[in-house]
Order: C-alpha cells, then structure tokens, then sequence
C-alpha cells in the first residue's frame, strides 16, 4: 500500500477524530488506530427509555403523527442507513455533532459514523442540501436502509 495513503488516513483519523480504521485494497490491508484520551471526556450513558403498556386504539392513534412526518419529507431526499450497526452523531463523547438542523452540507461531508463489527464507519452527505430534519439518536441501533437524514 502506497505510503501517500497511509499518511492521508492518519490525517483523517486526526481530523474526524475517529478512534480506528481498517482499509483492505485486494490482498492488502492497513488498520490504523490510535488511543483516545478519556481524561475530559464525561462518561456517557444510555438508558432505554421505560416500556409504557397501551392499548391497541391509543396505539394507533400515536402512529398517525409519523406518517404525517412521512408525508412531510416525502419530496425530500433521504440519507439512508448503508448497514445495519449504532449510530454516532459526534466523533466522540462529549464534542460537537457532525451536522445540526439548518446546517447546510455538500456532497462528502460527514454526517455521523455507524459502528458495526467494531469498525466506525463515515457516513456522507450524498446531495448538498440544507439539513431538514435528523431522524435517528446517538447511540441508538439503526436497520439497513433506515433513513437517517432529511436533505432539501
């Protein structure tokens, strides 16, 4: 693997903070990691939210809103989930979120990072557009082709 390469991905994890990363080219593979310094960083914790019984009118009656919400973004473009994994709306505990609500992005900007298989994976702007509505929560497991994003 070309040294150019190598050196180009230690400035990605410096800039985007990312802890790892492992690149396979054929045969070939490089996985660069570096230590996090947790000394200022807060400990965070996820906590499910309660588990509420309801019954089946109330139900379905709390599911009409969203598809209100779908109607809404309906004729915005989606950002879809590439992989099934947990999302990371910063590069760390504790920093600024990637993108906001009203941020305008191009196409390559990182929006948040999906963990799967212990690997963090960039997940990118693939329109430019302003920032309509963020659909998912940090840390929170996401599916397979889940919408992530709403770009107008």
């Amino acid at each position: 693997m070309d040294m150019r390469k190598i050196r180009k991905l230690i400035e990605l994890i410096k800039e985007t903070g990312i802890a790892e990363i492992e690149i396979r080219e054929g045969e070939e593979s490089v996985r660069i990691s570096r230590e996090v310094s947790r000394a200022n960083a807060s400990p965070v914790i996820y906590q499910a939210p309660p588990q509420v019984a309801v019954n089946a009118p109330e139900a379905y009656a709390q599911q009409a809103p969203a598809a209100k919400t779908e109607d809404a973004t309906a004729n915005k473009h989606s950002v879809k989930a590439p992989m099934v994994g947990t999302v990371y709306l910063s590069p760390s505990p504790g920093s600024k979120s990637f993108v906001e609500v009203g941020q305008t992005v191009k196409v390559g900007d990182t929006l948040c990072l999906i963990e799967a298989m212990k690997m963090f994976n960039q997940i990118e702007a693939d329109k430019s557009g302003k920032i309509a509505a963020i659909l998912v929560d940090t840390g929170v497991p996401v599916e397979f082709n889940q919408p992530l994003f709403v770009i107008e």
